[in-house]
């Protein structure tokens, strides 16, 4: 939902009780005012001072949050709209709309929409789509995600020498976000084969490998990377090819380049080492 004219908030989700909390692009689940509830549609309740979407039912939360999901363990909690999930462990917490996730674990936590991804260890934080994350943070500290190891997938394809961003699942669209004062070693095998074009030089089945590797920072919301990369194999005409690993905004993203007239798929499976410090970097 884009923000209305006028407000410096907008609804960011609705957790299983029906309430709607905002975020003004930076900070998530911020409690909005009667004006900016009502602005979207939603109903004040002036006895809570909170914005709804519904009234909250427990029936209706079991038939519409749970549907098809297995949960063994105590104090586990699942929002609205999760469906086909495992858990297996205690204190875990699903966001709502997540689809197709297992957990096996304590405390850990998938964002609200993020599906189809694997959990493992203690108190992780899932933010990315066919992710598996494990978390390896101490009993008695209170930050999600405060140690973990991520991986993921980007892919895209190119056709031309520009330079070219590798997305997410190959979705065109999803980037990773770096959470704020995070420091995160990042280690990327990258492949590319060719496998087609109108280019003289090559052929369908030129390829070429590399490790991309270095460390991102989010520095209270300001981004660094350092870098190298190290060719591994390759054949045919692919002088012109390489993935760089780069910062957009407050995201990672994998950055390829191919060569004119020839059609090249991409895939990085990336895995992040991750540190979320707590303190203001």
């Amino acid at each position: 939902m884009e923000y209305l004219t006028g407000q410096i908030l907008k609804p960011y989700r609705v957790d299983s009780t029906g309430q709607v909390l905002f975020t003004d692009g930076k900070v998530t689940d911020m409690i909005a005012n009667q004006v900016t509830c009502e602005a979207y549609g939603y109903t004040y309740d002036t006895e809570t001072q909170t914005c709804r979407a519904y009234t909250h039912n427990t029936n209706i939360e079991q038939n519409t949050s749970n549907v098809s999901n297995s949960i063994n363990g105590v104090g586990n909690s699942t929002e609205l709209g999760t469906q086909i999930v495992q858990i297996n462990g205690t204190k875990n917490v699903l966001r709502g709309f997540n689809t197709n996730c297992l957990i096996n674990g304590t405390g850990n936590e998938i964002a609200n929409g993020v599906s189809n991804s694997f959990v493992g260890g203690r108190m992780a934080e899932v933010t990315a789509d066919q992710s598996i994350v494990l978390g390896g943070t101490m009993f008695g500290n209170t930050i999600i995600g405060h140690k973990q190891s991520i991986q993921l997938m980007c892919g895209t394809r190119t056709t031309n020498g520009t330079n070219t961003v590798s997305y997410l699942n190959n979705d065109g669209s999803s980037l990773f976000a770096v959470p704020e004062n995070t420091v995160m070693y990042f280690h990327a095998d990258v492949v590319a084969v060719r496998i087609g074009g109108s280019a003289g030089s090559g052929a369908a089945g030129d390829f070429g490998s590399w490790v991309e590797r270095g460390v991102v920072i989010n520095e209270s919301g300001s981004m660094t990377i350092s870098r190298e990369r190290d060719t591994i194999k390759s054949n045919g005409a692919t002088s012109n090819w390489q993935p760089t690993g780069i910062t957009q905004d407050t995201n990672f993203a994998m950055r390829v380049r191919g060569d004119t007239d020839m059609n090249i798929e991409w895939l990085s499976n990336i895995t992040f080492t991750q540190i979320k410090t707590g303190v203001s970097l």
